[in-house]
């Protein structure tokens, strides 16, 4: 389960010119007195959308806590969703693939779930459209929670008195006719309420505040900007940042190793998918079958090896890096991304690469100020709280 780090394609010129009626990029916003203050959590986010169908309310958003953190719901009693998204961990678990049932391991590593609202699809391969269709996957993969079905999470439920008086109260739903949609709606609207903006980027960028960010992290906003194009796929706008362009692209991680087999993993996954086979379930019991990316949802072999442009918001907690976890730090993000998308320099790469995927030709003190730049991404917040108030933005 996680996400990727720098340019492809869009040329950052592109980027440039758009902005070209305003102001230059790399220069901070002059101070608006009606500017977000500070110490709002939603700084340099834009409003967070919220489906008509599944309008917030605190009860419903507590009721999402409760079951974000139940281990019953797992066939151990040992997993719960805070397992992999730990609230102490960024909502991340600090492994490079995570653990499920009895130790199972699967072969993603976990994405944060903070800012996970603004995402227009779920999973590293985009596969589920919303975070009410992802809630419902873990439960009854098997090596997650494990559960044979989604009867098992009702069934707990209907046998535990607080929680059918909890859901009678927010949906308005009996025993009888709870179903398994209630139970996403719920935690997806606690998911809802993780965002976390006002960095040290979004005060220097946002709010105008010059000394937000250290001279090194101007130097390596510049590069983010310029000669490294990061922002070519991790975008910034004139108003918010949430640096993904939802899109999915390769940039060498995890496909390269298995190049040779490409031809018969791509056969023999579409005809296990003709056969009714699941894709998550695919995807994260065999590792090879995972490096296939987008191509396990599209079919398209124009995305084979492709992988959800990640967020860089709070980057610096949520190590390790990339879809595999292949990566320990941003150093080695960096170095990754200025090979041309490989490990080392010269390496050969994969037939399928992004074709803003190319060498970066920058110095080791450039990355290091690239680096620091993630670092003025993470945000403010006060103990181990992230929720920020309720949202109340319908999506259109």
């Amino acid at each position: 389960m996680r996400y990727a780090l720098l340019p492809v394609l869009v040329l950052a010129t592109l980027f440039a010119q758009k902005q070209a009626d305003t102001k230059p990029l790399a220069e901070p916003a002059a101070v608006n007195p009606q500017s977000v203050p500070d110490k709002n959590n939603l700084l340099g986010l834009p409003p967070v959308p919220i489906p008509a169908n599944n309008p917030q309310t605190p009860d419903k958003i507590a009721l999402g806590d409760k079951l974000f953190h139940d281990k019953r719901f797992s066939v151990d009693g040992t997993v719960s969703c805070s397992k992999c998204h730990d609230d102490k961990q960024a909502f991340t678990d600090g492994l490079p693939v995570s653990v499920g049932h009895h130790g199972l391991t699967g072969t993603r590593n976990a994405p944060t779930v903070l800012n996970a609202a603004f995402n227009q699809s779920q999973f590293w391969d985009g596969r589920e459209p919303d975070l009410e269709g992802q809630a419902k996957q873990p439960l009854i993969n098997p090596v997650e929670h494990g559960l044979a079905d989604h009867k098992q999470v009702l069934e707990i439920i209907r046998t535990d008195p607080d929680y059918l008086a909890t859901f009678q109260s927010v949906f308005d739903v009996s025993a009888k006719k709870l179903t398994i949609d209630h139970v996403a709606k719920a935690i997806a609207s606690f998911e809802r309420t993780l965002v976390a903006g006002n960095s040290p980027f979004d005060r220097y960028y946002f709010n105008g505040k010059t000394d937000a960010m250290t001279d090194a992290q101007i130097r390596g906003f510049e590069l983010f900007v310029g000669q490294g194009r990061c922002v070519s796929c991790h975008t910034i706008e004139q108003d918010h940042a949430l640096f993904t362009d939802s899109r999915f692209h390769n940039i060498g991680v995890g496909i390269n190793q298995i190049q040779q087999d490409i031809p018969r993993l791509t056969q023999a996954f579409l005809e296990a998918k003709n056969k009714g086979g699941q894709v998550d379930t695919m995807v994260l019991t065999d590792k090879k079958s995972s490096e296939l990316g987008r191509f396990a949802v599209t079919d398209e072999l124009s995305q084979i090896g492709a992988f959800k442009t990640p967020t860089l918001r709070n980057v610096e907690l949520t190590a390790p890096y990339m879809h595999d976890g292949s990566l320990k730090t941003l150093k080695e993000v960096m170095v990754h991304y200025n090979n041309g998308g490989v490990d080392k320099a010269g390496e050969r790469v994969n037939d399928f690469l992004s074709g803003g995927i190319r060498p970066l030709n920058l110095t080791d003190p450039q990355l290091n100020d690239l680096v620091a730049f993630m670092k003025a991404l993470t945000s403010a917040w006060s103990g181990s709280k992230y929720a920020n108030p309720i949202p109340t933005q319908a999506a259109n």
